[in-house]
């Protein structure tokens, strides 16, 4: 399914690998490690021993004896993409950012000015070579999940373009594991079934599937096996984004340990917000599996908050309902908590006492008198630590907690865009 292929997925190849080697070409060619107590990137001679994102840097070594690992600078990883997305700019204002090293873009106006896909697909990635020196792989289809896959396709350093008419032929004959939500425990399951194939996968009844993966999860995998994907390219330049993630470095199933995660990482980007004068509506979770699989889920506020207490229980909302929907029982790696939809904090408005919206939770409502309270807690907060440093003031449930590891990320709209 899916219109004419304009749209395209382009990913930095091992982002923060890659630009450990262009600060230091004597890694390039070796197995190489991005990380502190985990891994957050791999080169790929790493990854043909078995080194993987997300991995403990002692499992890293353990599968890989000769492999170096660097700590990072993210100040740099963010200056590189932010020069890589100026290069998508070039070519088409639809651009939707999924994380630092890739994106979405859909160029089916770009075509009269630029030539057809395959043309600025190519143009593109010679211009990232020659501007940056970063390797990037491409994917072309009709669809912004077969070009995802196709890009996965084409790693490393290389171009796929799914012509229409092409795409089941080609989604077919691929290793079911490239379909969003397949990882090492569901694709076990499928495979005691007999299903190695997407076009197996394809073949199965929805409601078998439903059987074998729970409600909902079957509808999902044959939707995407017959490659049904209606999302347009969604161009968010204006609204913007700050966010934080902590990785594990082992499996972590105790959910005491992901609120307080949750807690730290409330705190970053809640302090973040406010620092810049910022507050958003969208506030989104990202959970990672310990068998690397990854799941995002997303809320929307009755109104902008950059509430420490309010992206905390907005993000335990979210992280409970992705365990309760895929988890089973499995031990997180990774979370990450973001704020998008941002605009310049405003003056709040009260909520009148029969106000309530369908959020039952008083302290996800802004204008309710305990976000209120929360407001002024964070901002009494912000006062001592301004005044006195970080480590002046904080809760009693952070205490002994070890330090993040993962970046702060923030994606801001330029001022004028305010």
């Amino acid at each position: 399914m899916g219109g004419a292929a304009s749209i395209l997925h382009i990913d930095l190849d091992a982002f923060y690998a890659s630009v450990e080697i262009l600060r230091n070409p004597s890694l390039a060619g070796r197995p190489m490690a991005v990380g502190g107590g985990v891994v957050l990137s791999a080169t790929y001679e790493a990854r043909r021993h078995g080194v993987r994102s997300g991995m403990g840097i002692g499992e890293a070594k353990r599968l890989c004896p000769p492999l170096i690992v660097v700590g990072g600078v993210f100040n740099e990883y963010v200056e590189c993409s932010a020069r890589v997305m100026e290069i998508f700019r070039r070519f088409t204002p639809a651009v939707e950012p999924i994380s630092i090293d890739e994106a979405f873009l859909d160029v089916g106006g770009s075509t009269r000015l630029f030539g057809p896909p395959a043309a600025i697909g190519a143009a593109i990635r010679e211009m990232i070579r020659s501007e940056t020196g970063l390797p990037a792989s491409v994917g072309i289809a009709g669809t912004k999940f077969l070009a995802k896959v196709a890009s996965r396709v084409a790693k490393p350093d290389g171009m796929i373009e799914v012509a229409p008419g092409t795409e089941i032929r080609f989604l077919h004959a691929l290793d079911v594991g490239v379909i969003w939500g397949v990882g090492p425990v569901i694709g076990a399951r499928l495979a005691d079934y007999g299903i190695h194939t997407v076009g197996q996968l394809a073949e199965v009844p929805v409601a078998a599937l439903d059987g074998w993966l729970g409600s909902g999860a079957g509808r999902h995998l044959h939707a995407l096996a017959w490659n049904r994907d209606p999302r347009p390219v969604v161009p968010d330049r204006r609204a913007g984004s700050v966010g934080a993630q902590s990785t594990f470095g082992r499996d972590v199933g105790d959910p005491a340990e992901h609120c307080r995660v949750l807690l730290r990482l409330a705190e970053r980007v809640g302090r973040r917000l406010r620092t810049k004068g910022r507050a958003g509506r969208t506030v989104t979770a990202r959970v990672r599996f310990a068998d690397f699989d990854t799941i995002t889920r997303q809320m929307s506020l009755p109104g902008p908050t950059a509430s420490t207490s309010a992206l905390f229980r907005a993000g335990c909302r979210l992280t409970e309902q992705a365990v309760a929907e895929a988890g089973r029982g499995r031990g997180l790696r990774l979370l990450g908590l973001s704020v998008s939809h941002l605009e310049r904090a405003p003056a709040l408005q009260m909520e009148l006492p029969l106000e309530g919206g369908d959020l039952d939770e008083p302290i996800l409502r802004p204008g309710s008198a305990l976000g209120l309270a929360h407001r002024s807690l964070d901002e009494a907060v912000d006062r001592a630590r301004d005044a006195f440093g970080r480590e002046a003031v904080g809760r009693a449930a952070l205490l002994g907690l070890r330090p993040q590891s993962g970046p702060t990320r923030d994606h801001l709209p330029s001022p004028e865009d305010l």
